[in-house]
């Protein structure tokens, strides 16, 4: 036990990791200041260790050296505010299982999953979730059967989204409304990822919902294994939710509660909730909807949404009651909880 738990059995020491190799390292970098002040707030300790653009774990400038089952700089929990590749995908939550240290957020699995467009959404198929038409394509058969593809992706109709499967943040992400330009939206989509999806467009209004995991105690009790905040509605200038809407000063408002009937309100946040276990996640997440009257689809779930205070997912989860200080601190203890709960497991 460490010198600042005996001070303070409630306080912890929390790593928190920010930066990142992906296009949202500094996105990154603006969550993680933020959860480290709300910790801060709480009465916790905090380590910041930032993630170069090079990959590289630094702490006061200096690379880390880490060992298998040697934990990370002696903390109690690790706090990854990483977005994107490299962080966000199962490859940083697979290092820390490997450190044998606790963590926030979804494992190994739910994280590369979610963070896979088309995978996400053959899963979410498999249990009957209403999306928008989908079709995945991977470069390779792309290159090798071009015309074939574009025929499957064609009969999706216009406009359709050209995305890279694994990048967040709206990053190269094409409209496409005329048929002809499909083979350069596909191009372009390419140069950021070796799988492609395209999505028909989604109508009404873009919604989304917050979740927080429970802990055990509640669980147990019988409440679902996480908590749906109040859906928001973003609102923005354009035709599409793109990366100026969404860090630009006034690229977009979030209105909460979403301006949606009760029926769909709750339609939202049972098909949240769906998605968020089926998906295998733990601690947090933010899932996206399309919601057109009495319809609502689902678009796609972040396991590690943006986490400023002025961030969707946290203004979420103050207006349904759960303050930003106390959101960090539940998420470290679901962690903690989580870590515990494996350790017990034989292998």
């Amino acid at each position: 036990m460490s010198v600042h738990e005996e001070s303070d059995p409630t306080a912890l020491i929390v790593a928190v990791l920010a930066g990142g190799r992906s296009s949202e390292h500094d996105v990154s970098l603006s969550s993680g200041a933020a959860v480290r002040d709300g910790l801060i707030a709480c009465g916790h300790e905090v380590v910041w260790v930032e993630v170069g653009r090079d990959g590289a774990w630094r702490r006061d400038g200096e690379r880390l050296s880490v060992s298998p089952g040697g934990g990370l700089l002696e903390v109690d929990v690790v706090f990854p505010v990483l977005h994107g590749p490299s962080g966000e995908d199962g490859t940083v939550q697979g290092m820390l299982e490997t450190l044998d240290v606790a963590y926030v957020g979804a494992g190994v699995a739910a994280s590369a999953v979610s963070l896979d467009k088309v995978l996400f959404k053959e899963l979410m198929s498999a249990i009957n979730l209403p999306q928008v038409d989908f079709v995945g394509v991977r470069e390779d058969r792309f290159r090798r059967s071009r015309d074939e593809v574009l025929e499957e992706v064609n009969e999706l109709g216009l406009p359709v989204f050209v995305k890279p499967a694994h990048q967040g943040s709206s990053v190269g992400i094409v409209k496409v409304t005329q048929a002809e330009r499909m083979g350069e939206a596909l191009d372009g989509a390419f140069v950021h990822d070796a799988l492609v999806i395209v999505e028909g467009m989604g109508h009404g209004a873009e919604v989304e919902c917050g979740m927080l995991g429970r802990p055990s105690s509640e669980r147990s009790a019988g409440a679902p294994a996480a908590l749906a905040s109040t859906p928001g509605e973003i609102s923005f200038p354009g035709d599409w939710y793109d990366f100026t809407a969404k860090y630009e000063v006034g690229g977009m408002e979030l209105r909460v509660p979403a301006p949606i009937s009760a029926t769909a309100t709750e339609r939202v946040k049972e098909l949240a909730l769906k998605a968020f276990v089926h998906a295998g996640c733990e601690g947090l997440a933010r899932v996206d909807f399309f919601v057109d009257g009495e319809e609502v689809v689902v678009n796609e779930l972040n396991t590690m949404p943006g986490f400023t205070p002025t961030s969707v997912y946290a203004k979420l989860m103050e207006a349904s009651g759960v303050a930003y200080p106390d959101l960090v601190d539940r998420l470290c203890r679901l962690g903690l909880e989580r870590h515990s709960v494996q350790r017990a497991w034989r292998y």
